[in-house]
């Protein structure tokens, strides 16, 4: 499936994530939500915002970001925290 067809992901949240070589849903699931957010902000957006990492998990999870559980939230909110901090 194309990227843009999954949940809270458009076409530009597509072309970030073909530009670092994720080019389908099954490459983004089997790379999981970190990894991609880490390598888009790495390479093509490094401004890549707390959003954009809840619609990582929100398309992966097949949810709207509304949906994704507190504790896994927490857990993002965590991880975006230490990666910014290590910028």
């Amino acid at each position: 499936m194309k990227i843009s067809q999954m949940k809270n992901l458009g076409e530009v949240n597509e072309a970030k994530l073909n530009q670092v070589g994720i080019m389908n849903s099954e490459s983004l699931i089997r790379l999981g939500t970190e990894q991609a957010f880490l390598k888009v902000r790495d390479l093509v957006d490094d401004g890549a915002c707390m959003n954009f990492l809840l619609a990582l998990e929100g398309a992966i999870q097949d949810v709207p970001k509304k949906e994704i559980t507190s504790e896994r939230k927490t857990a993002l909110q965590a991880f975006y925290r230490q990666v910014c901090s290590e910028k």
